[in-house]
């Protein structure tokens, strides 16, 4: 993955240090490690990131933040990804984690109305917990892996082509200049 590209949407430590909820974490959470990008952070934050967003819990950017900390990881990245799951794809990507998990336990998959409300919560969810909680673990390990492969080897392609592209140039230069 290019570096110059994760730079651009990566948020600057200004910002993060604007997201009041990691304030509990303190100022040892802008320590520069944690910001740099290299082949391992940015795979890393990937698998943290999204591993994290699929985890039906408040407060999943402080955990990803830990996370990012405790693996040593790019933390701004990491904890941008968790934002996948929005109030836009919440239910889309509960819903498929839910499905999945059904499949799993091999149970039958049960239609129903999404409310967010205190009654709903106490009656649909005390049926279907097992299987959306297998599914949402499942989902966010396997989105989590997939993404710290393609990212690590996307992020390997693009040094060995511009490793090439300097070659080739070094090789030109030569040919180009007398003597």
């Amino acid at each position: 993955m290019p570096k110059k590209f994760l730079q651009k949407i990566v948020p600057s430590p200004v910002k993060v240090r604007k997201i009041k909820a990691l304030g509990v974490l303190g100022d040892w959470v802008y320590a520069g490690n944690l910001w740099h990008l290299n082949r391992y952070s940015a795979s890393m934050a990937f698998f943290v990131g999204l591993f994290v967003a699929f985890i039906p819990i408040p407060a999943q950017t402080v955990v990803a933040a830990v996370m990012a900390v405790l693996l040593r990881c790019n933390l701004p990245l990491a904890v941008t990804l968790v934002f996948i799951t929005n109030p836009l794809t919440m239910a889309p990507i509960f819903y498929m984690a839910y499905e999945i998990g059904a499949l799993i336990v091999d149970v039958p998959v049960q239609q129903m109305q999404l409310e967010l409300s205190v009654h709903w919560l106490s009656n649909s969810l005390s049926a279907i917990w097992k299987p959306f909680l297998l599914g949402c673990l499942i989902c966010g390990l396997f989105f989590g892996c997939l993404s710290y492969f393609v990212i690590s080897q996307l992020w390997r392609w693009n040094v060995v082509m511009r490793w090439r592209a300097r070659k080739r140039a070094r090789e030109a230069k030569k040919l180009n200049d007398p003597g």
